[in-house]
């Protein structure tokens, strides 16, 4: 068919007619798993189709027909398909031919990798000035005696290069262990691509190296998929496409082919279950580009976000236990605890916390005291802007470090705008006439009109988001009254508890009731998010799922983070002073203790963020469990769970096995970015009250890592291989938190910790600097008498005459008393005063932060540029060797005998033999001289006219 002396591969063996039909690594393996083929063994499952006959004649005859009616359209976009039957299951598998598969690509306009012989770039070390310097001090020891040596340096130079090379080798036995093993996961040399275009197919070979994988196969039969036609009651709008067959029942799902078992040995799956899904393996790298090779871009993309993300945490984990521990050891010299918790000190009695709460000692909140202490301490300040730093590095890091990873896996010129129209939204346009030219994809389009459907589905989305934000305020609303009525009742009861205590355990319960509560309304926003943004007709697939997310996000936003905001900004602000209390509804509002809200944000924080994540780890390791033990009854295959090989091939069909997994879906990643989004905002917009959040979300990546690879490889069916340029929206979503958390943590510092009041009193009260006395400073007075409540609450005891509470406010004894003082205007000016030095000082250092990082190194950028301009230069040289060649064959036809013509009407039976023929004589690098000579000869080998005096025009040449 061709000659085998062209077409070797690199491990030179001779292809044959298997290479053309299936990827290479479903053949070069010890031994052939025949299920990944036809019957044939030849050529390959790219996708399968998979129904059941439903027991319903009627609904089975349409179903019937509707599938026949949809293959035959697969069929006539030249797949070929092939049915099998096993328990009961009717199994389609389609493949898709050599010609489908290049048609496709250069309809989905694929960047292809290019021949390697067309790619020999070289790129120069670049080399810098501290480099030269230290090169020429260690050389000029060897000069000649015409310039002075530098004394000493040669000992110096031997020794420093002793000490170096000790530590080069700890240093690289250390990173050994931590990188990619290269033994296991080869690393794989960069290629330069082009769009693929069947017209410049001699810039590719789509013989070598599994030109077409089975990510690129499956992303091509799942797009024909998605767009053939089947036939419906009334020519149904919504009628083709996979999605809606699976929805109505006509089929029960689709899917391409693991390339094997998690045990089977040979298998990329196998190798990725033992050497990246193995939570012993958290330490290591994650090998990206093997992982991008079999789950495809956006699935890849994901991971190293994740590893990245995680590898930043590691910094910030430090740093918050360092201040964690620095408040640990410092506590016991911190003067207010002393005063609170020293039995010598007078007992302070306090105002009831609310208006059947009894007066309590200021002795109880001992313990409440040390932990606020924990929380609310110097460092408190200096890690609340190490944070915003840290934040801002993240995001400019990630920016360098993801344009590493785009042009690694080239997707720099990949543009969201050559994406096509989702076909459901073609589906609800159908009716309308196509009046807009694309001006990426130049072509015809219909436009959705904007008074009759594009308005009014995005009034009614609008107003549908702001009804789910007033039901999320509702349910905090709940939160804060269950919250009092459990501080009464535990303050109230037969054995009433300590007031610290019942702060915590009421605090406790309510911060667990607000978790039950959230994943009650985040189940409901998912379903009608989803549902509002199919009414919005969004053109593409990236545009819909952009839409979905700050939808979805903006509403787990209000969910999770409203009690969060309320305690942190609201919680015993407005409440009032004793006799004269703010209520709303008839009823108190939730006081602050007398260390602040902090300690109660703290746990509220811990609560809803642990706890989150401890329950989301729980269902992703035994509810991908749970669902496939249900899939197993329901199709009676018990046998699933026996992971051992199975020696007999019959029984252990691949399509059999995946049709027994979950369906991943084309938005299984969105539940895990919004994980690890939501994980973000708690590490970093509440970061001043729990400076442990990066410890423990930093303990849960490295599980979520891990969990997530096992879960893809064992309990899901593989994914289709997505194409996307980066994170997507999520991106500007971490930016607009880390810009929140500027904001947010100067707030939290100012006003809900002691920190500003504190230090008013050290250096504008207190002359001594100290804090001796801060805690009577704190404190105002109320008389018991000035207030019927306390009066009839105090009763008989007519040794409560006063009680403190947790204000600045004037004395009894004062003639205006109760009201504020002029303290308490002083802090306030200074809590202002530091939340606007806190936002400036952060905010320049965040912009020096950009600035000092540019998006993309130097190298990387000159780097692109160079490959650009070779890839240019390649086309251009191959356009003007092959226009040389058609000039030549034009002034040959003339001269073609009969024998000519009969090897012309061969090669037109077999275009791939005179493609490769031609091939043969372009890589000779033929001069416009050596052009020329062939018009005057031929040669029956090649085909081509005059190619016989090519030794004689070198001769000539050599002479």
């Amino acid at each position: 068919m061709t000659d085998p002396d062209f077409v070797k591969g690199n491990g030179g063996g001779v292809y044959d007619d298997r290479e053309c039909s299936c990827p290479r690594e479903f053949y070069q393996r010890g031994e052939i798993n025949t299920s990944l083929f036809f019957e044939d063994c030849i050529r390959s499952i790219d996708f399968v189709l998979a129904y059941r006959i439903n027991a319903h004649e009627p609904t089975e005859l349409e179903n019937t027909e509707k599938r026949r009616v949809f293959e035959a359209n697969l069929i006539s976009q030249g797949l070929e398909v092939e049915a099998s039957q096993k328990d009961q299951i009717w199994f389609v598998k389609i493949h898709a031919p050599l010609e489908v598969l290049r048609r496709y690509a250069e309809i989905l306009k694929l960047r292809m990798p290019m021949k390697e012989s067309l790619c020999n770039l070289r790129i120069s070390e670049r080399s810098n000035r501290l480099r030269n310097a230290a090169h020429y001090l260690t050389n000029k020891v060897g000069q000649s005696v015409e310039v002075e040596p530098i004394p000493g340096m040669s000992v110096v130079n031997r020794s420093t290069k002793s000490v170096f090379s000790s530590l080069k080798h700890v240093f690289q036995f250390f990173l050994r262990n931590i990188y990619v093993d290269e033994e296991i996961f080869p690393k794989r040399a960069h290629r330069f691509t082009a769009i693929y275009s069947r017209d410049k197919e001699y810039l590719f070979d789509i013989r070598q190296d599994c030109f077409f994988t089975t990510a690129v196969r499956s992303r091509i039969v799942e797009f024909i998929l998605d767009r053939q036609r089947f036939p419906a009651k009334n020519q149904h709008d919504m009628a083709f496409g996979i999605e809606r067959l699976i929805a109505e029942g006509v089929y029960s799902a689709a899917y391409p082919l693991h390339d094997g078992e998690i045990t089977e040995t040979g298998t990329m799956r196998a190798l990725l279950y033992k050497h990246w899904a193995s939570v012993p393996k958290w330490y290591r790298y994650q090998p990206l580009d093997d992982i991008k090779e079999y789950f495809g871009v956006k699935i890849g993309l994901y991971f190293a976000w994740l590893g990245y993300y995680t590898y930043m945490l590691l910094l910030a984990s430090i740093v918050g236990v360092i201040c964690f521990l620095y408040s640990w050891f410092s506590l016991k010299n911190y003067v207010p605890v002393k005063d609170i918790c020293q039995s010598g000190n007078t007992n302070i009695t306090m105002c009831p916390l609310c208006d059947w709460c009894n007066f309590w000692d200021l002795k109880e909140t001992c313990n409440y005291a040390k932990v606020t202490y924990l929380i609310d301490n110097p460092s408190t300040v200096f890690f609340a802007v190490f944070m915003s730093f840290w934040a801002t590095l993240f995001l400019e890091l990630w920016k360098r470090y993801s344009a590493e990873i785009t042009h690694r896996w080239d997707l720099t010129g990949f543009d969201v705008h050559e994406e096509h129209p989702r076909p459901q939204y073609l589906a609800r346009l159908e009716h309308i006439p196509p009046t807009r030219v694309d001006y990426v994809t130049n072509i015809k389009e219909p436009t959705v009109p904007f008074w009759r459907m594009k308005l009014p589905a995005t009034v009614f989305s609008f107003s549908v988001v702001l009804l789910l934000i007033a039901l999320a305020f509702v349910a905090l609303l709940a939160v804060v009254v269950y919250r009092m009525s459990m501080l009464a009742a535990l303050k109230v009861g037969s054995s009433p508890m300590t007031t610290s205590s019942a702060i915590v355990l009421a605090t406790a319960s309510a911060a667990f009731v607000n978790l039950c509560l959230l994943y009650i309304l985040n189940y409901m926003y998912n379903h009608l998010a989803e549902y509002l943004t199919e009414l919005e007709m969004w053109r593409t697939q990236t545009q819909f799922d952009d839409s979905l997310t700050l939808k979805i996000y903006l509403l787990q936003f209000v969910n999770y983070y409203a009690s969060i905001f309320y305690i942190a900004f609201f919680k015993g602000k407005f409440v009032g002073h004793p006799g004269e209390y703010n209520k709303l509804f008839d009823y108190r509002q939730e006081e602050c203790s007398s260390g602040g809200c902090l300690t109660e944000l703290c746990i509220q924080l811990a609560i809803i963020m642990v706890g989150k994540q401890a329950f989301n780890t729980i269902l992703e390791v035994y509810l991908p469990m749970f669902w496939r033990k249900v899939l197993a009854i329901q199709v009676g295959l018990s046998r699933l769970f026996n992971n051992t090989p199975n020696p007999d091939k019959t029984k252990d069909e691949r399509w059999m096995r995946d049709f027994k997994l979950l369906d991943w879906g084309a938005r299984g990643l969105f539940p895990e970015y919004l994980e690890m989004v939501l994980q973000y905002g708690f590490v970093t917009i509440f970061v001043a009250a729990f400076p442990l959040a990066p410890f423990f979300a930093l303990l849960n990546n490295i599980l979520e890592m891990r969990l997530d690879a096992k879960k893809l490889l064992t309990h899901h069916k593989r994914p289709v291989s997505q194409r996307v340029r980066d994170i997507g929206v999520w991106y500007r979503i971490l930016d607009c938190i880390g810009k929140l958390s500027v904001i947010t943590n100067g707030f939290i510092i100012a006003f809900t910790s002691d920190m500003i009041p504190r230090l008013v009193y050290r250096h504008y009260v207190n002359k001594n600097g100290t804090l001796d006395g801060y805690l009577n400073f704190t404190l105002s007075e109320f008389k018991v008498i000035d207030s019927p409540t306390l009066y009839s609450l105090a009763g008989d005891l007519s040794n409560i005459t006063t009680c403190r509470y947790t204000d600045f406010r004037l004395p009894p004894s004062s003639p205006e008393k109760y009201t504020l003082s002029s303290m308490f205007y002083i802090i306030l000016a200074c809590r202002l005063g530091f939340v606007v030095v806190f936002e400036n000082f952060v905010a320049l250092v965040m912009i020096l932060v950009r600035w000092c990082i540019p998006d993309m190194s130097v190298e990387l950028r000159d780097q692109i540029r160079r490959e650009v301009y070779v890839t240019n230069e390649i086309i251009i040289d191959q356009e003007a060797h092959r226009a040389r060649f058609e000039r030549a064959k034009r002034c040959s036809s003339v001269l073609q005998t009969p024998v000519d013509q009969d090897m012309d009407a061969a090669s037109i039976q077999e275009p791939n033999a005179k493609f490769i023929n031609i091939e043969k004589l372009l890589t000779e690098n033929l001069t416009q001289i050596e052009m020329d000579a062939i018009i005057h000869g031929e040669n029956p080998i090649t085909g081509i006219s005059g190619a016989d005096c090519l030794d004689e025009v070198h001769k000539k040449l050599s002479d």
